[in-house]
């Protein structure tokens, strides 16, 4: 099976050009895509959560994104294991790891399009290119494991509802995998090849992003040397959130808001999430994301009710940033004559 990519467009071109001495160190990240609870699940869960024929029910979570309050379903891939029985399997580190590693390689050179009016984004790649790619940023995964990750990849169901304002209820807003289809180039046999090309159509959020800007350039070696999926999540979280990172400002959260709003930080007693999260800190320090923090407890007697963190970023996070917000204007101003250039030339006259 064949399929001819988009042509590629002005928004595409600026998402996958960096403001940056090293362009390669660099990615993309989209907040309202990677808010999203996908990447929750541990072998452990998988397991407890599998009948004793292999299947698992539909899983659904609740989060905050932006005070709002939404809830995600997760439909298990069903795989076909070496023995013809069906699996059931939720996405969790690997997959993570293997969608960073194909936003990267959609930034490259004739590996990736956009079609703004379709709002479709694809990449192209091959089984050895995400093994590279994850091996040079010393996350290493198997062929095997990246061939089992992409299926299921493409064959979970997420959907993602919003609750409806004074009211119980939530609504629906979007519906469909992680990659919201996987096609193998010019092959009969389906992801055999490891050198074989394959086409993937990344979500709609991501196309919807590009088409808005709506997405921040970061330092993507530092987030692949972080071990922990925790400091991970808040890293990105900062880069988001953080965006005028400074040595004379600081940036604070306290430890309920990040609960509702990390599932990651949900799964435990609030002790072991607030180590959790104070590893996570501790991490961020020794990558130089920040320099500091401090821990504030509020309690009610001996009772620890909330926790109130504060964090200083190091001079590398204050420059990332910067180099972030510089490449946003860009791209706004970039974008505004591009468009100019193309409006009706009855609108480009003057009286």
């Amino acid at each position: 099976m064949s399929k001819n990519l988009p042509t590629k467009t002005p928004q595409y071109d600026l998402f996958s050009s960096f403001l940056s001495n090293d362009p390669d160190s660099v990615s993309n990240t989209v907040e309202i895509w990677e808010a999203i609870p996908k990447y929750i699940f541990t072998a452990k869960q998988i397991e407890k959560l599998r009948t004793k024929d292999g299947l698992a029910k539909l899983f659904t979570w609740q989060y905050m994104y932006n005070n709002e309050e939404f809830q995600v379903d997760v439909q298990p891939a069903l795989i076909k294991e070496e023995n013809g029985d069906q699996l059931a399997h939720f996405p969790g580190v690997t997959e993570e790891l293997v969608e960073e590693a194909l936003k990267k390689i959609f930034t490259y050179q004739n590996h990736g399009t956009h079609d703004q009016n379709k709002l479709e984004s694809w990449v192209k790649f091959s089984l050895n290119m995400i093994h590279r790619e994850l091996k040079s940023r010393g996350r290493s995964r198997s062929i095997v494991q990246i061939k089992h990750a992409l299926q299921v990849m493409s064959k979970c169901i997420i959907t993602l509802s919003k609750k409806e304002n004074c009211g119980k209820k939530f609504s629906q807003v979007w519906q469909g995998p992680i990659l919201q289809e996987l096609i193998t180039i010019g092959r009969e046999e389906y992801l055999e090849n490891s050198n074989s090309f394959h086409l993937s159509k990344l979500s709609t959020f991501i196309s919807h992003s590009i088409n808005d800007l709506e997405y921040r350039q970061f330092n993507y070696d530092r987030l692949m040397e972080c071990d922990e999926q925790v400091t991970r999540w808040l890293y990105k979280r900062l880069i988001h959130r953080y965006k005028q990172a400074a040595i004379n400002n600081d940036y604070h959260f306290t430890f309920s808001s990040i609960t509702k709003d990390s599932a990651l930080l949900q799964q435990a007693s609030d002790h072991h999430n607030r180590q959790k999260l104070q590893a996570a800190l501790d991490e961020l320090v020794s990558k130089k994301v920040i320099r500091d923090y401090q821990i504030e407890l509020k309690k009610e007697g001996n009772k620890i009710v909330d926790v109130r963190y504060t964090v200083f970023p190091t001079s590398e996070f204050i420059q990332e940033q910067k180099a972030a917000n510089k490449r946003y204007l860009n791209s706004q101003e970039s974008l505004k004559i591009i468009n100019n250039l193309f409006l009706p030339e009855s609108n480009n006259v003057t009286n």
